[in-house]
């Protein structure tokens, strides 16, 4: 049948980047006792030499064996920093974090203050521990939710299926997935069809039919029977695998926060590290009771204070929690940057079809004609027309023959005549309603006025697709075919709107079709009937306006010019194409409208919590370090100002990961979960 219907940045390393640094994140690969083991003899080393010192105080502990002792002590824990230090130096890097503590904890033992020494270096690789720990928690959080895959697939060979691994699997290959067992690879099914849980792409709990030749993803749970599926793309295309291996990358785009830090923490080392110089050379001019090793003991302390690993460890790991927390909530950021630029957003234009609107069509309602009420009852009418389009597989048919309610077996069907553009003619006769048969046409009005058929004429203002029923060439009413708007689209924009966000919708759909839409979902704007070139000049004309920060929400392969020309492009992904998810700047799985305002939560919360670490690291260490030049603070106040503000950094950014943003329609309001991560 053929009805009428609607067509439808990468940054260089600064002193404090740990993701190069091997002495911190080589650790996952070895057992996980041994990353403790030199910071443990260390502790172990100095709390005996502590001992010894302030309280014990035995004969043995003094001159160069108490000086040995707390080299060794030093040496677990200090050996994998001046390593570090000296690949910098060979690289012409002299300002850089791991130069500020060897130079601060060799000048401690220069001065004879050998418990601060090795407590500096001790509480600093403890920091490191403690970062690693937390970016393989946040890395292992994502790679649990997306990660999913069989590590055995059942593949058919000569009549029987054998077990191999799914990077053998090549296309067309057929293989099996039993109930209970996750789908290995994308392919199509070749049974009849089954129920599969989609939460592991998608998010949504509940089960999702699949027909015979339609296209099932690897990570999908089979709920239903075992099934036979023919593989359609190899292990490493897979949608999954491509979902994951962005994911895990997504932090290489570093956002312009980041930068910004990295770049002052260049411009920031070098003058603290000529300022604690000129603390120990100044005074000697002008303080009147000039003590050498007193001010020495001030800038190691300047030193120790000024190194900004709080702000360079605590930053990323702020964005890696607010990828991480997106992927929980079935949202992928191809970038960090792209959680910086959303918060930033105040218009949001959106495809229709497949993004406000589910993109397959529904039967809203049946209309019977005046003359044939009590012949016909809209159930009977709507069975008459899915009987005659049973076999048809146009959208609009597959919609009829779903909403028809009565067993079409009863209706017998012959002589079917498809009229390209027009619609169906056949002669159908039930035993119930045409007991003689009757020559049924169900089609568009274009149809029925070539056929001579007389109708409402007030049919020709509706702005849906209808198909038009007539027996025995009398008019007998109409069915309501339409693409029906997802369930949170209305709660979706109107979020939007709450939050001051302009809302705008293109599509190629007709315009009546898109203004009755838009009415319904109350959006500011909406066009109709463009092309890809037209929605991109709309686009254009919105980003003349130099304050719109303009986000695309699409799915199709005709949205990806514009979702490449927007600032921020959002991919409907669980049904968009791949060219649109392959060009977006950030995908959701779930293919709910409302997760853009999810996403923008998100986006708000990550930088804030990131924003929280800067005024932290800053306030504490501008406090410390006045102290510090003032002879108030000792190096075990340097020690907090430095590691312990990096792991209060810490802890504030691994909390993005335990926070629930779904809890609300709009703001940036979250609820901790239940359960933990």
């Amino acid at each position: 049948m053929n009805p009428i219907h609607p067509s439808t940045d990468t940054a260089p390393a600064s002193c404090c980047d740990h993701s190069t640094n091997a002495h911190s994140h080589d650790h996952p690969a070895a057992p996980g006792y041994r990353l403790y083991v030199p910071a443990f003899l260390s502790l172990v080393m100095l709390i005996l030499g502590l001992a010894w010192d302030f309280w014990i105080h035995p004969g043995f502990f003094e001159g160069a064996f108490r000086v040995g002792w707390y080299v060794l002590a030093y040496l677990p824990v200090g050996v994998p920093v001046l390593k570090e230090a000296g690949e910098a130096l060979g690289e012409g890097s002299f300002f850089n974090e791991f130069t500020l503590m060897v130079v601060a904890t060799l000048g401690a033992f220069a001065i004879g203050e050998y418990p601060e020494g090795v407590a500096v270096m001790l509480f600093y690789s403890v920091g490191e521990l403690f970062q690693g720990a937390a970016v393989r928690r946040a890395k292992s959080n994502i790679s649990a939710l997306l990660d999913v895959r069989p590590k055995e697939v059942s593949r058919l060979r000569n009549g029987t299926y054998e077990k191999v691994a799914p990077e053998m699997v090549k296309i067309g290959d057929q293989v099996q997935v039993l109930a209970g067992q996750q789908v290995p690879l994308d392919g199509l099914l070749v049974t009849r069809e089954s129920f599969f849980n989609t939460a592991a792409l998608t998010g949504e709990s509940r089960p999702q039919r699949i027909a015979e030749n339609e296209k099932v993803l690897a990570g999908m749970l089979n709920e239903g029977n075992a099934v036979e599926m023919k593989v359609a793309a190899l292990y490493q295309d897979s949608a999954l695998a491509r979902i994951l291996e962005m994911v895990q990358h997504a932090t290489a785009r570093k956002s312009k926060t980041e930068l910004l830090i990295r770049k002052f923490a260049r411009i920031y080392t070098p003058i603290v590290f000529f300022l604690a110089v000129a603390l120990v050379v100044v005074p000697y001019w002008v303080a009147a009771d000039y003590d050498f090793r007193d001010w020495l003991y001030r800038a190691l302390v300047f030193l120790v204070i000024s190194c900004p690993c709080a702000l360079v460890i605590s930053i990323p790991l702020g964005y890696f929690g607010g990828i991480g927390a997106a992927s929980r909530h079935g949202i992928l950021f191809k970038g960090a940057n792209f959680l910086d630029l959303i918060t930033r957003v105040n218009t949001v234009v959106m495809d229709k079809t497949g993004t406000l609107t589910k993109g397959v069509f529904e039967v809203q309602s049946v209309r019977l004609a005046q003359a044939r009420e009590g012949k016909f009852d809209e159930t009977t009418l709507l069975a008459l027309v899915a009987a005659v389009e049973q076999n048809s597989t146009h959208p609009i048919a597959r919609a009829l023959v779903n909403a028809a309610t009565t067993d079409l077996s009863s209706w017998r069907v012959t002589g079917v005549e498809e009229l390209a553009g027009r619609g169906l003619q056949a002669v159908v006769s039930h035993a119930e309603w045409l007991p003689g048969g009757a020559a049924v046409v169900a089609g568009n009005s274009r149809l029925l006025d070539e056929l001579g058929i007389p109708y409402e004429q007030s049919i020709n203002e509706q702005v849906e697709s209808l198909v038009l029923v007539a027996v025995d060439a009398q008019y007998a009413g109409y069915v309501v075919v339409a693409d029906a708007t997802k369930a949170d689209a209305m709660q979706a924009v109107t979020a939007l709107k709450a939050q001051g966000i302009q809302t705008v919708m293109l599509s190629g759909d007709k315009q009546s079709i898109v203004q009755k839409t838009a009415r319904e979902l109350g959006l500011h704007q909406a066009v109709g009937e463009l092309l890809p070139e037209g929605k991109v000049a709309e686009l254009s004309r919105l980003k003349a306006n130099p304050r719109n920060v303009v986000a695309f929400v699409g799915d199709g392969i005709n949205d990806a010019p514009v979702l490449a020309y927007s600032d921020l492009g959002i991919a409907m992904g669980g049904i968009g194409s791949d060219v649109a998810i392959e060009t977006a700047d950030v995908v959701i799985q779930t293919d709910q409208p409302g997760k853009i305002n999810t996403a923008i939560r998100i986006g708000k919360t990550t930088r804030s919590v990131v924003l929280q670490n800067i005024g932290l690291a800053f306030g504490v260490k501008a406090i410390v370090l006045l102290l510090g030049a003032g002879g108030v603070a000792t190096m075990w106040e340097a020690v907090f100002a430095d590691v312990g503000v990096a792991l209060l950094a810490i802890l504030n950014a691994v909390r993005i990961l335990r926070m629930d943003f779904d809890g609300q329609a709009a703001g940036i309001g979250f609820r901790k979960r239940d359960t933990p991560v």
